[in-house]
């Protein structure tokens, strides 16, 4: 049998990078000039009123732009880009093309831009579970997947396969994190069903404890591609410190398509996987009585248990839960308040013995609307919750939850990226 071949190439600028780890793959063999070519980079979400490091989080717009003129060149001209990015609570697919400069490229290209999440969607079959999934990733001869180098609290690695959760809509993405269903065993399918011709992995930065802003980006300068998206994954997890028996979804992929999880049975060209070889970790050390992160601890934190995060908890409240944790460390740090226990997902029950019990978004609403240990319930509503909404909720509640503390810290993290040389923001806004 012969081996997927994937390529490896060290990043200096996106042209000639990009052009390299092609032809190492020869990642463009099957595709016809007639082709309609749908990219689907990894815009999962942006921030427009508080500052946003893009670092490890999306694509890097430089790659797209090089990826599209290399495209045109070769004589294509049927070329859309398309994502479906967190709702928070509306789409920002539009805001988000104008600010990376996406634009330019519909102007200069021709290249159509889509919010799948303002498109039409199609319902699959699954069996045990239906998804709806973007009529513009199912309609397209070719889809060209641009993930990012990064790990996920959640899901270990976030890569290809996992980038096509993007293609789904909003009711299906809260399929995935069901209780009922297992995420890593759901988005793992869509692979089956769209027409993915090439992965490119984008290891210009790589995060750890992604998949969002909240995590910590670093310079690798790597890109990884092939057509086959299972081989890609592989690598790009191999890059990141985890070999794929770790990685459930992709353990689950593996096995359901009697595919190898040995690196061996990969034809690498270009870098050495071992010269490049780092570990990131993927989440946050949580204390053993599932109180809180360990920073509680350290800030003295007494009186406040967040339960770990789940896989039940969906992209939106993934997106506010970071922020959420860090107002009430800032209310509880040093300070009087309630007991508070803070529960989120859709599996979490409280537990007694606290003054107040926040149920953070409507899944943990409903879980526990019933449940006889809770002395006082705080709602907070939203799917996924607004954040101005529950410093409002928890200043009620004699809890000084202060957002500003919040914005003061991105302020923090953006300037500390902005201060080396190495984090250009040129690579993201064209």
């Amino acid at each position: 049998m012969t081996k997927p071949v994937v390529s490896i190439v060290k990043y200096s600028d996106p042209d000639h990078s990009l052009r390299e780890a092609l032809r190492l793959c020869d990642g463009l063999r099957f595709f016809n000039k007639s082709d309609k070519i749908l990219i689907k980079p990894n815009l999962v979400s942006w921030d427009f009123e508080v500052p946003f490091s893009p670092f490890g989080v999306v694509t890097t717009s430089a790659l797209i732009f090089a990826l599209v003129q290399i495209l045109v060149e070769e004589g294509f001209s049927r070329i859309s880009i398309g994502e479906g990015p967190v709702k928070v609570p509306k789409t920002i697919g539009a805001r988000l093309f104008k600010t990376l400069g996406y634009e330019k490229l519909e102007r200069r290209y021709g290249v159509e831009l889509v919010d799948f999440n303002e498109d039409k969607f199609e319902t699959r079959d699954f069996g045990d579970f239906k998804l709806s999934i973007a009529r513009k990733a199912l309609e397209a001869d070719k889809i060209i997947n641009v993930p990012v180098l990064k790990t996920h609290t959640q899901c270990k690695v976030s890569l290809g396969i996992k980038n096509l959760k993007g293609c789904i809509n909003q009711k299906s993405k809260i399929i995935c994190h069901g209780k009922e269903n297992i995420l890593d065993h759901t988005f793992p399918r869509l692979a089956d069903q769209l027409p993915l011709a090439l992965t490119i992995i984008d290891g210009v930065f790589m995060l750890e404890k992604g998949p969002l802003q909240s995590g910590k980006a670093y310079r690798k300068n790597l890109l990884i591609a092939s057509r086959d998206v299972y081989a890609c994954d592989l690598v790009g997890s191999a890059l990141l410190g985890y070999d794929v028996g770790e990685v459930p979804h992709l353990k689950f992929f593996a096995e359901s398509h009697h595919r190898s999880t040995e690196l061996k049975d990969i034809r690498v060209e270009g870098e050495n996987i071992e010269d490049h070889r780092t570990h990131l970790p993927y989440t946050w050390e949580w204390a053993e009585d599932n109180t809180g992160p360990m920073d509680f601890k350290k800030h003295g934190i007494k009186g406040l248990a967040v339960r770990r995060y789940d896989s039940t908890l969906c992209t939106g409240c993934s997106f506010h839960f970071s922020p959420m944790v860090f107002m009430l460390l800032s209310a509880f740090k040093g300070k009087t308040n309630p007991s508070v226990e803070v529960i989120t997902g859709k599996i979490q029950e409280a537990a007694e013995g606290f003054d107040r019990t926040v149920l953070f978004g409507n899944c943990a609403i409903s879980l526990n609307k019933n449940n006889p240990k809770i002395s006082k319930a705080v709602p907070v509503k939203g799917c996924p919750p607004d954040l101005v909404n529950f410093e409002k909720i928890m200043k009620d509640e004699g809890i000084n939850c202060d957002y500003s503390e919040y914005v003061r810290y991105r302020e923090h993290v953006f300037n500390r990226y902005k201060e080396k040389d190495e984090f250009e923001t040129g690579l993201y806004l064209m």
